[in-house]
């Protein structure tokens, strides 16, 4: 019975075969066409910003639109998250539009310390502190 069980579910798995490739095809190329038109939105129809103005980031966000920034006063910041057919927000991009809306937003500017940037060989230092930074990790 083992082996008449075996044969049966090789045979099913093998009818399957054709479809389960098709269906995995399908997959892709919806993926890959929705991440082309992620990075082509604002060139599209109907995009409700300045293409200038908007900053692919890919991830959790598509983009970040400075409204304003072609006149050089910025007046909003907008987050874009880009869909295309049935896609749905993933749960990082919920909790990050849920941060947003909630405005659990801040400013916040890094100065790099000045030994590594005001001497000669500053590259050389960032990098070797960098180098020394991952190994001690």
């Amino acid at each position: 019975m083992y082996e008449i069980g075996k044969l049966v579910g090789e045979k099913t798995a093998t009818d399957k075969l054709p479809e389960a490739k098709k269906a995995a095809v399908q997959r892709s190329r919806s993926v890959l066409s929705g991440m082309f038109a992620e990075q082509l939105a604002p060139y599209l129809p109907n995009f409700p910003f300045s293409p200038t103005e908007a900053k692919f980031i890919g991830a959790p966000i598509d983009f970040l639109v400075f409204k304003g920034m072609d006149a050089q006063h910025i007046e909003e910041v907008v987050f874009v998250e880009v869909k295309s057919g049935s896609a749905r927000l993933n749960q990082n991009e919920h909790s990050l539009k849920d941060t947003i809306e909630n405005k659990r937003v801040r400013w916040h500017a890094y100065h790099v310390p000045a030994p590594l940037t005001h001497f000669p060989n500053a590259t050389l230092r960032i990098y070797k502190a960098l180098k020394n930074l991952l190994a001690s990790s």
